[in-house]
């Protein structure tokens, strides 16, 4: 995928939260934004719409939880079906990348950082998430 120029919003899709990042693809930054609830993995669609409005994203980018042999598990499928409703729902282009680890890493980070992160670790793996999907498509 073409890597477009402004702003992205990625996404690390759970069945209790969804961690949501901001970044830049012409700076290369990323932030994480905030946590917003599900039930079951199915999102609160008003917020998302919400945060699209105020965001305007040219591309969504979400995390896509293979296991660690990068099989495809039941949580894996489950994500991939809410980044299509993503780009079903708002007509944007979504990007799936590889997320393993993260919430780990996001965790690791927080705490090395001195800073809790019960409730911030999702927003924190979206973020990491956005990085590397601007690693990877970076222009140079």
């Amino acid at each position: 995928m073409n890597r477009p120029s402004g702003r992205v919003l990625a996404f690390d899709w759970g069945l209790k939260r969804i961690g949501v990042a901001v970044g830049n693809t012409l700076l290369a930054t990323s932030e994480p934004l905030c946590v917003l609830r599900a039930r079951d993995g199915v999102p609160d669609w008003e917020a998302i719409s919400a945060l699209l409005e105020e965001w305007q994203p040219k591309l969504l980018v979400v995390g896509d939880p293979l296991n660690m042999d990068e099989s495809v598990a039941e949580i894996t499928r489950r994500a991939r079906r809410f980044s299509r409703q993503l780009e079903g729902r708002f007509n944007l282009p979504v990007s799936l990348i590889d997320e393993r680890l993260t919430s780990r890493e996001a965790r690791i980070q927080l705490e090395d950082q001195g800073l809790p992160y019960h409730g911030a670790v999702d927003a924190h793996a979206a973020q990491l998430i956005l990085q590397t999907w601007l690693s990877e498509h970076s222009e140079g």
